[in-house]
């Protein structure tokens, strides 16, 4: 191997599993969130950690796209230390960014939208926990970017949206980053 080639595997590798390692930070600091109430481990309430709804205005942080524009699911991530949440236009960024080693920052909750009840051309409300969230990943429905990530609340309408629309039911934890690989952007078109 080059030394060029070792370099690039070698910092895909420590990114990858930084990446796992703010997930599973993820579940230990999210572990109460649903219990309305309950305290953080650092000592915050969650009902201060409840999901924002989106305006007209609001932008995603990655690309400052208005969500309120495109079709698909939505994400919200309150990281520590920020006041107001961080929005996703698109649940395929909303992964690219927990999974990312190198923007590793703290993660207090991920929210995103149940598409079981949610108008999946002007999608509003309906938040619930991500990380209890079931996903339909390959599907034929498209998101501001593109192809995305159904997700739901519920089993029974993931697996109803993957017969109708294709794809894999999937949980969390499942996804990887393969599955949400940006680096063409929109569709991965390598033209960009």
């Amino acid at each position: 191997m080059t030394t060029q080639y070792q370099s690039e595997c070698s910092c895909r590798g420590r990114r990858q599993l930084l990446g796992w390692a703010m997930l599973a930070s993820l579940g230990t600091l999210t572990g109460l969130s649903g219990l309305a109430g309950c305290t953080q481990t650092d000592g915050s309430s969650a009902q201060a950690l409840a999901p924002v709804e989106i305006d007209r205005s609001t932008s995603c942080e990655l690309d400052g796209m208005l969500l309120a524009d495109y079709p698909g699911p939505k994400a919200q991530v309150h990281f520590a230390g920020q006041d107001k949440p961080s929005f996703f236009c698109d649940t395929v960024e909303l992964f690219n960014t927990l999974l990312a080693g190198e923007q590793v920052r703290a993660v207090k909750a991920v929210y995103v939208q149940d598409m079981g009840k949610a108008d999946w051309n002007a999608p509003q409300g309906h938040w619930i926990d991500g990380k209890a969230a079931v996903y339909v990943v390959g599907g034929k429905r498209t998101g501001s970017m593109g192809p995305t990530i159904g997700s739901f609340a519920q089993e029974t309408d993931a697996k109803k949206f993957a017969a109708e629309y294709g794809g894999k039911v999937l949980r969390f934890s499942e996804i990887t980053p393969a599955m949400v690989d940006l680096s063409g952007g929109a569709g991965h078109d390598t033209r960009m």
